[in-house]
């Protein structure tokens, strides 16, 4: 019994993992058809109108309840502008965007 409990508990862990929800490369290209990158910047970065959404995105349900619904200047985007599974996409491709390097590890800004 006590190598049953052992073996449910290792392998718990996996049950519960979930593969990333949303296709990156697809969210690339919706992210650029609806011109988020004119407030959001090319990579999620930040921009002049629209703050750094990249790298590091709230939870998926977050997300598409901010974009539904958003609390700033940003145009409200419904299902008919954007399906759910879009903006799955969109999460999955900010999500997958590299962090940025530290100011230290940038030469041009330590001359």
């Amino acid at each position: 019994m006590k190598a049953l409990v052992t073996a449910i508990l290792l392998m718990a862990p996996a049950a519960f993992a979930q593969a990333p929800a949303g296709n990156a490369e697809n969210g690339k290209k919706v992210f650029e058809k609806l011109m988020c990158s004119s407030c959001h910047g090319h990579e999620g970065q930040g921009g002049n109108a629209g703050p750094r959404i990249g790298v590091r995105p709230p939870a998926l349900a977050a997300f598409i309840a901010y974009v539904r619904r958003p609390a700033v200047q940003m145009p409200p985007f419904t299902p008919k502008v954007i399906s759910d599974a879009e903006l799955t996409d969109i999460h999955a491709y900010l999500s997958s965007r590299p962090a940025p390097k530290p100011l230290k590890d940038i030469p041009l800004l330590n001359q």
